[in-house]
């Protein structure tokens, strides 16, 4: 099994960038799509980007064009870069993997944008 662990998170002013990265603790190639979830307080969890195994990407509208999600199967870690962000961006950001099977989770990473 994979255990993935998410990292990066921390206090950002608006309009600044975060990188996030997603580290597995084993090979991501069993992933056929991995992605980042977020959840902010009251909130239900969100989607917001997935990658798949051949390196297709989709983003929801609240951060396409601001967030650029990536994989590096060498690495076994996968990266959400995270540009011009904005205070409705604080949430508590997870990755996630998924086999036919399984969802894999991290526990999460705090991300706090000031205004």
């Amino acid at each position: 099994q994979v255990q993935l662990v998410e990292s990066g998170g921390g206090l950002v002013q608006a309009g600044g960038s975060l990188r996030l990265s997603c580290a597995g603790s084993g090979s991501i190639s069993s992933f056929g799509a991995m992605g980042w979830h977020r959840q902010a307080p009251g909130k239900q969890r969100e989607w917001i980007a997935t990658i798949t195994s051949g390196g297709t990407t989709n983003y929801a509208r609240s951060v396409k064009g601001r967030f650029t999600i990536s994989r590096d199967n060498a690495q076994n870690t996968m990266y959400l870069q995270m540009n011009r962000l904005k205070p409705d961006d604080s949430a508590v950001y997870y990755c996630n993997g998924l086999t036919v099977t399984r969802n894999y989770w991290g526990q999460g990473t705090q991300v706090t944008v000031s205004s």
